[in-house]
């Protein structure tokens, strides 16, 4: 059952991990989609920026965002942060009507806290189950002798 909620979790990882690494790619090349038209007009008007500088900040911080998720010892905030940055998204979404992009991004940021939370649970029962094992004994040493003055 472990091992199957450990591949569960992986794939969990590399979605989140990869799919905003590529998005925030395509916010330099607009490939996928033409970012901008996703700016709300009070987002726009409250840029100091041009929409394209800021869709290209957006894209790095998005890069940045998917490489915390893909290491393995960066992992849960990574997730946290992508979670985060996914609900951000949503609202912004939402001020500029588009709601059905909106409700995807809200259930995707959900998955990504819901990874996050999951793996804490899988770090903090990997460190409970080494500190219930008995310690390895140094094996290096050589074995003691006998006691001085005990009776052979």
């Amino acid at each position: 059952m472990q091992h199957q909620a450990d591949r569960e979790s992986e794939v969990m990882r590399w979605t989140y991990g990869l799919v905003p690494v590529v998005a925030g790619a395509d916010k330099f090349t607009n490939l996928l989609t033409d970012w901008e038209q996703y700016l709300s007009p009070t987002a726009r008007r409250a840029l100091p920026v041009s929409p394209r500088t800021f869709m290209r900040a957006v894209g790095v911080i998005e890069i940045a965002a998917g490489a915390l998720v893909l290491n393995r010892k960066t992992a849960p905030v990574g997730a946290y942060v992508v979670g985060g940055w996914l609900g951000a998204i949503a609202l912004n979404l939402i001020a500029n009507r588009s709601f059905d992009v909106a409700v995807r991004d809200i259930v995707m940021s959900i998955g990504a806290v819901t990874l996050a939370r999951r793996l804490q649970r899988a770090t903090r029962e990997v460190i409970q189950r080494r500190e219930m094992q008995p310690p390895v004994q140094d094996r290096t040493r050589a074995a003691p002798g006998p006691t001085p003055g005990a009776p052979i």
